[in-house]
């Protein structure tokens, strides 16, 4: 696609960043404020603060609060940048409910458009998972009857059954959006997984996933994605190209990080590594099906056994975490004894498969995939046995146990990987400092050198918003209570819940009773659709356990947000290892989250001057007492207690 000019003149005797700057300035003095955008002293801080990073390549945290209009000065220099440099603009969210913000209808995007009469080319990289696999549904649509699974795949395009198609007449599909009816439990049927191995897929060159990621590598102004995503771009870049493929987002004018203090946990997912007995199982039965050596059979076997014996014991010893679909795994000598054993062999292995590649005809690329199976296993087991630097769990699923190992500290890699490339990375967020410092989230990071400011929130919460305390003695009485607080409102509600087991209780008390508006729950139908159908239907109360953050709903739609209890972090073995290495690790690491968690949480209620509304914190007489004086600081106005 033909690069689109930039929104403003610059002759040969002029600078771009002086340009720019007068652009800018003509766009919040004169032309938003002619179209009915208000004139905000914050917005126009901000925009300057930014003109210097992108003018100097500096990282920069910009933490703006609700109602700034951050995410139009952002966008307007980012889009203004990328046409300057010809490489387009990366702005990474926190997950697709932000990315949605921005590209829905009467979204952020669509009314920079109308604004200013520009045309902008943006598309969304999806993560993988988001996506339906071919692999897994076709065989289960001939035995299922899943009317979800059904409808999803007589939606199917023939081309994708059709092997004699032309490449030119495919077409995009398979996008978790295009199937709004599908709940979040069905879709994980059908959606790809971590185990599966898409280099050696039947249907590589005609799934969805394929088809959409060719698609958002030409654009030319702005791809949107998700943390999740950028970072399994940065860590599979380099085995991407040594592999002969692309990397998964094409090289870039600038990185954008909505919702930046989230940026440490996507990284360290993204080098997260997940195993599973049958995966193992499967990619050496395969080598032993090929032409080998004696030596080499019997050092599958060995594996192939150790690797039974030790999963067998990882679930014995494994015990499970309330909040969390983690299970902590309590590692005794003969676990670690093990897996150095597995280690040594899988190694060994690896140089085998050298010599049989030699002496036999193996296919070159059945070869490659065993050796990358191989090599992942490997190095995971080698985080494994080194003293302290990884964090790991089981998690189960309808079909399999798998271990997860993920790094515990990502701020070397992501200094060396990300961060030392000259361009302008900008942080954007309500919530980035502790107190106005903001040197936590940069060493997490590995971020040595950043500028930084904070604009406070333009909104008078004095006026427009109540918040209301309570403590939770029982939870019937308190189940009670939403009921007429949402009666009082006559719906219009969002209920935060901080667990996914709270917001299952509430449901199960909710389904005995009948209310004159519709519930709504999370995970029920695609995230976007339902968040259509609460704005959509003015009556209508959300129930959610992860939107806490990036849920953008001004008007009559929410005039309510009721907090369930107090947002703090699972006692899974992510955070136990940030405990762990905490010198007051209830302070650094429980009250930290929880206040960042909460102080997003509040923030859904006020999205514009015309709202006004109530907030209701519930939480434990205990944690009134230990936290009452440290909430109260973090809120925009006095709490009632109840």
């Amino acid at each position: 696609m033909k690069s689109q000019p930039i929104p403003f003149t610059v002759s040969k005797t002029e600078n771009f960043f002086d340009r720019l700057g007068d652009y800018v300035g003509d766009v919040f003095y004169d032309i938003l404020p002619e179209q009915g955008y208000e004139l905000r002293d914050e917005q126009i801080y901000m925009a300057f603060q930014l003109e210097k990073a992108f003018k100097n390549k500096r990282t920069i945290f910009a933490e703006a609060g609700v109602g700034t209009g951050k995410t139009l000065v952002y966008l307007l220099y980012a889009i203004c940048y990328a046409r300057h440099r010809g490489k387009p603009a990366i702005i990474s969210c926190a997950d697709e409910t932000l990315i949605e913000q921005l590209v829905k209808k009467n979204g952020d995007i669509d009314k920079l458009e109308k604004a200013l009469g520009l045309n902008v080319d943006v598309r969304l990289a999806k993560a993988r998972e988001n996506y339906v696999c071919m692999k897994k549904l076709d065989p289960l649509a001939n035995r299922t009857n899943n009317e979800e699974v059904l409808r999803v795949h007589d939606e199917i395009p023939d081309f994708v059954y059709d092997t004699g198609a032309r490449l030119r007449s495919f077409e995009r599909y398979g996008d978790r959006k295009e199937y709004p009816w599908v709940s979040d439990a069905t879709w994980e049927k059908i959606a790809w997984d971590s185990l599966q191995q898409c280099s050696t897929c039947e249907w590589r060159h005609r799934s969805g996933q394929t088809l959409n990621r060719e698609y958002y590598r030409h654009a030319t102004d702005v791809i949107i994605c998700s943390h999740d995503f950028y970072m399994e771009h940065v860590w599979t870049k380099e085995s991407r190209k040594r592999e002969g493929q692309m990397p998964l987002l094409p090289e870039s004018s600038c990185v954008v990080f909505d919702e930046g203090h989230l940026l440490e946990f996507a990284a360290q997912k993204g080098l997260t590594y997940r195993y599973n007995l049958e995966t193992l199982s499967n990619v050496l039965t395969g080598y032993m099906g090929q032409d080998v050596r004696e030596e080499s059979l019997y050092l599958v076997e060995d594996i192939l056994t150790i690797n039974d014996e030790w999963f067998q014991l990882l679930g014995q010893n494994s015990t499970a975490v309330i909040g969390s679909n983690r299970q902590e795994i309590d590692f005794s000598p003969e676990m670690i004894e093990m897996a150095g054993d597995l280690h040594k062999k899988v190694g060994q292995l690896l140089e085998q498969l050298v010599f049989d590649a030699e002496l036999f005809t193996i296919e070159d690329y059945y070869v490659k995939i065993i050796e990358e199976y191989l090599e992942f296993f490997s190095y995971g087991l080698s985080i494994l046995l080194k003293d302290d630097e990884g964090i790991y769990w089981l998690e189960d699923t309808e079909t399999s146990t798998n271990l997860v190992i993920m790094p515990r500290l990502v701020e070397d890699v992501l200094k060396r990987e990300v961060f030392s490339q000259n361009i302008p990375f900008i942080f954007s967020s309500a919530t980035l400092s502790q107190a106005g410092d903001f040197s936590y989230l940069a060493n997490s990071l590995g971020i040595q050198e950043f500028d930084s400011f904070s604009v406070a929130s333009p909104f008078d919460y004095e006026r427009q918003m109540n918040i209301n305390g309570y403590i939770d003695v029982d939870q019937e009485v308190k189940w009670a209570k939403f009921g007429e607080q949402l009666t009082e409102t006559g719906g219009r509600s969002l209920i935060l819940f901080s667990t996914a087991e709270e917001m299952k209780a509430y449901r199960q008390w909710a389904a005995d009773r009948v209310f004159p508006f519709a519930i709504l729950y999370e995970g029920d139908q695609e995230i976007s659709e339902t968040i259509r159908r609460f704005q959509s239907d003015e009556t209508a109360v959300l129930c959610a356990c992860r939107l806490w953050e990036g849920l953008d709903i001004p008007g009559e739609s929410l005039r309510q947000v009721i907090i369930s209890s107090l947002p703090f972090p699972p006692k899974d073995p992510v955070f136990e290892a940030k405990r762990k290495h905490a010198a007051h690790p209830e302070q650094e690491v429980d009250t930290a989250y929880m206040l960042l968690r909460l102080r997003q949480g509040i923030g859904r209620l006020i999205r514009s001057n015309e709202d006004n509304g109530v907030i209701h914190i519930w939480m434990k007489e205990n944690e009134r007492q230990t936290y009452q004086e440290t909430i109260e600081m973090i809120l925009p106005v006095e709490v009632s207690w109840q």
